[in-house]
């Protein structure tokens, strides 16, 4: 661990060039020196305690402008780890990264979030564990961001009312890993994550207002505006999946009520209706798929699509209109620059994106679809450990957390300010 050499009247000067320093808003003395308004003196004497820190290195030199050239300074972003997972509801995506947010290595495992959480959350340490094992050297591990798939209290890391989480409600996952890290953790919802990894890392990348829509077994979303998610005051906002779109009873939802979007365009709505469609012998490509496995499953409907299948099809069309015409809604409303559709779906092809686009398209009023974009999502599946990753930086290197802990040399030690400064 670093060792503190931070008065703490100078860690005020030190956590301003950190941040500019990191963000590569400035790379020379002269830069920091004309970004913070301080003399060379004061710029100097801070940069020596943040080489000290280790949290700052000298870089290459920097192009002569005419006169002597100077050295360039960097974040040294191999100082410390991150861990980051995102949870959906029948897998878990996990990753370990660098404190520039590149990623070292990944994993997956399937597990079942209607499981006990401590069973969930035994089986996500025990990604971290193998995960940290791949690290090379011994660096520490400096910050935890986690995705859950329901409402989360971010100021407590809680779950709160997840419609598919039976058991969790109130479960404090921020102090269930406290116990086996000394890092600080932050605990988010998933799609939220999955949001703030496009907005941070997705191409093309334009750092605007976007909305990212997620549909896979179940239906999400996420808002960043001003650069930050937004969340709601309970933590609700985005769960569009149980917004009432029909008045069929039939229509019944996970979360107990009827006429939810998830009811009818979700993945495991989906399943059942094309399981229906199979016994009743009306698509011969998943009847024969249902005889092999006993049962439907979400690729068996993206192998339908791929072959053609005409009720497949149909039905994955119908979902897409469904899913267009609830998200039109929230784009008249909400006017972001982009909007992103992920999830399982993007697996069945261009079929789901093309009708989803051209009924947001249809539902959007002229002003809100001016200039607006429409695309996949753009990191392969991991953009919801992308997201947790860049929560714990934006965490951990915000000008005001960095006063919480710059004195220490490391956020080891300060978890409890940190997530309380939340």
């Amino acid at each position: 661990m670093m060792k503190p050499s931070v008065s703490a009247r100078d860690v005020l000067v030190l956590a301003h060039i950190l941040e500019l320093v990191r963000s590569g808003e400035a790379a020379t003395r002269a830069q920091l020196e004309a970004a913070t308004g301080f003399g060379r003196t004061i710029v100097n004497d801070r940069l020596r305690e943040g080489l000290n820190l280790g949290l700052l290195a000298d870089g290459d030199q920097a192009p002569s402008s005419g006169g002597r050239p100077s050295r360039t300074v960097r974040f040294r972003a191999e100082a410390g780890l991150l861990l980051s997972a995102s949870l959906g509801a029948f897998e878990c995506r996990a990753a370990v990264s660098d404190l520039a947010g590149e990623l070292i290595a990944t994993s997956e495992t399937p597990l079942d979030v209607t499981d006990p959480p401590e069973s969930v959350l035994t089986r996500v340490d025990e990604l971290f564990t193998d995960l940290l094992a791949k690290a090379p050297g011994k660096r520490p591990l400096w910050g935890i961001g986690i995705g859950v798939p329901g409402p989360v209290d971010f100021r407590t890391g809680r779950v709160v009312a997840p419609p598919i989480m039976p058991g969790w409600d109130g479960f404090d996952i921020r102090s269930w890993f406290r116990t086996r890290y000394e890092a600080p953790i932050w605990v988010d919802n998933e799609v939220n994550l999955m949001a703030y990894g496009e907005w941070s890392r997705g191409e093309p990348q334009d750092r605007h207002d976007l909305l990212y829509v997620k549909v896979s077994a179940g239906i999400g979303s996420g808002l960043v505006t001003g650069s930050r998610l937004h969340r709601g005051a309970s933590g609700a906002a985005g769960d569009i999946g149980h917004a009432r779109v029909t008045d069929d009873p039939a229509a019944v939802c996970r979360c107990g009520k009827t006429g939810c979007l998830e009811a009818v365009a979700g993945g495991w709505a989906l399943v059942r209706k094309l399981t229906d469609a199979a016994q009743a012998g009306q698509s011969t490509f998943l009847a024969n798929r249902l005889n092999e496995r006993g049962r439907l499953m979400p690729e068996d409907i993206g192998a339908s699509v791929e072959a053609g299948d005409t009720v497949t099809l149909d039905a994955v069309q119908q979902a897409a209109r469904h899913v267009g015409r609830a998200v039109a809604g929230i784009v008249n409303f909400a006017n972001p620059s982009t909007l992103v559709l992920g999830g399982g779906v993007l697996r069945m092809g261009d079929v789901f994106f093309d009708v989803f686009r051209d009924q947001v398209l249809d539902g959007t009023i002229e002003l809100a679809a001016r200039g607006l974009t429409i695309r996949r999502s753009s990191l392969d599946f991991l953009e919801g450990v992308y997201g947790a990753t860049s929560l714990a930086m934006f965490r951990l290197f915000r000008r005001e957390a960095m006063e919480l802990w710059l004195g220490n040399g490391s956020p080891i030690g300060s978890a409890l300010r940190l997530q309380q400064a939340s």
